[in-house]
């Protein structure tokens, strides 16, 4: 799931972000990801590393820095102290929306800027870099044709792949005078390189692994080129990713309901909406409503379990049925789908008494597959044997719910 978020930067520049939550999973952690040189958070690396740490249950924020994509600012005026900046501006972000980030990410000089930047993210416990240079420095060989008119002119518009973009000589002074303590990072470090990188040689990934004290981990990205432009490459990039920082930051775990035994306890906490944790008899179920009514689809609904109680004990009965009389039944599949519908649409609504109802009334939709190598007659008999699943009776029989209020006695709850 992706959310659209902007936030301010201490300049008061309007920054533009994505944030990649997990589906159907409890947020483990939160992650921070710094795109490269002239980049915008859209790059498919960017994107498809996000994708892939929420895969793995950690919500991912990435975004414009200033002047680039769709954030305010002018590049012009930017610098990679700019940049540093930024970063920090957006864990500041996240810290008082949603959660401080545990993990920091940069790709190229994004990564370079991770690195600046680590110090002043006191919440960071697992940094990454991807195909990123030593030092910010490393980044002047790319303007290197207007360097004498930079420093001539103190300022010059450049062609980097393909788009115009205007620099000062306020950025080459700035990348110059930057020196970055790797050797005090004091947080464990993994660093991914690809070793046919044309842009920043592997050797940019030698100096940094060699400054930085363990923890650290090396992980070559083969064949990759330098933007991890291939989806196999990024997407590996992000698992491993993942995997890794989840040895060194604090995971949130699912809070459990306790057992009661014979009894389904549901727990639920308001400022979680419609988010339920269950436990089943033993078994820790989570139930929430779809994301288009308020929900955030972590879970099946109320009714996706009740349609769910009539599929199982179906499939349940059926095959019980045919492993008593010894049927040549493989599978037995069952599709349940509910609906409210107008009483005066159904021909079967009448109450116990034989008189109408009136408004809507619950359907349940029920079609049934039977693998098996048995007579039509066979079928139709398994197709009445459905009807007597206890499930089916307890809906179509009158049921008595009763409820009280009671103090809280379950520990944990």
């Amino acid at each position: 799931m992706q959310k659209k978020v902007t936030f301010k930067t201490r300049q008061d520049f309007e920054l533009s972000g994505v944030l990649h939550l997990p589906d159907n999973k409890v947020t483990k952690a939160y992650a921070l990801f710094a795109h490269c040189f002239t980049c915008t958070k859209n790059i498919n690396s960017a994107v498809n590393i996000a994708n892939a740490l929420a895969d793995e249950g950690i919500a991912t924020l990435r975004f414009d820095f200033t002047g680039l994509g769709a954030s305010k600012g002018e590049f012009a005026d930017t610098s990679f102290t700019t940049n540093v900046n930024d970063l920090i501006d957006a864990a500041n972000y996240l810290s008082e929306e949603h959660e401080a980030p545990q993990i920091i990410v940069g790709h190229s000089l994004g990564g370079t800027a991770i690195l600046a930047a680590a110090k002043e993210i006191p919440s960071a416990k697992a940094v990454a870099t991807i195909g990123s240079p030593s030092t910010p420095e490393h980044v002047l060989h790319q303007l290197e044709p207007e360097l004498k008119t930079l420093e001539e002119q103190g300022e010059a518009t450049i062609k980097l792949a393909g788009r115009p973009f205007t620099f000062k000589q306020d950025f080459v002074d700035d990348v110059r005078k930057h020196s970055i303590d790797i050797h005090g990072l004091h947080k464990a470090l993994m660093v991914m390189h690809s070793p046919i990188d044309d842009t920043v040689p592997i050797k940019e990934a030698e100096i940094i692994y060699k400054k930085a004290l363990h923890p650290k981990s090396f992980i070559t990205l083969d064949k990759a080129d330098h933007l991890v432009s291939k989806t196999e490459d990024s997407m590996y990039a992000g698992h491993v990713l993942a995997r890794w920082a989840t040895r060194y930051i604090d995971v949130k775990e699912e809070p459990r309901v306790p057992e009661a035994k014979d009894n389904v306890v549901v727990a639920a906490q308001t400022s979680e909406g419609f988010l339920n944790r269950i436990n089943a008899n033993g078994h820790q179920l989570l139930a929430d409503e779809p994301v288009k009514v308020g929900g955030t689809n972590l879970g099946p609904s109320p009714y996706d379990f009740l349609s769910t109680a009539l599929g199982t004990c179906t499939a349940m009965t059926l095959n019980m049925y045919a492993r008593r009389k010894k049927l040549d039944v493989s599978k037995v599949i069952v599709n349940v789908h509910h609906d409210k519908v107008h009483a005066e649409d159904c021909e079967q609504c009448e109450d116990k008494e034989g008189k109408e109802r009136s408004g809507k009334i619950d359907k349940f939709h029920r079609s049934i597959i039977i693998e098996a190598d048995i007579t039509e007659e066979q079928r139709q008999r398994m197709l009445e044997i459905a009807d007597l699943c206890p499930v089916h009776k307890t809906l179509h029989s009158e049921t008595i719910i009763e409820t009280e209020l009671k103090e809280n006695d379950l520990k944990g709850e």
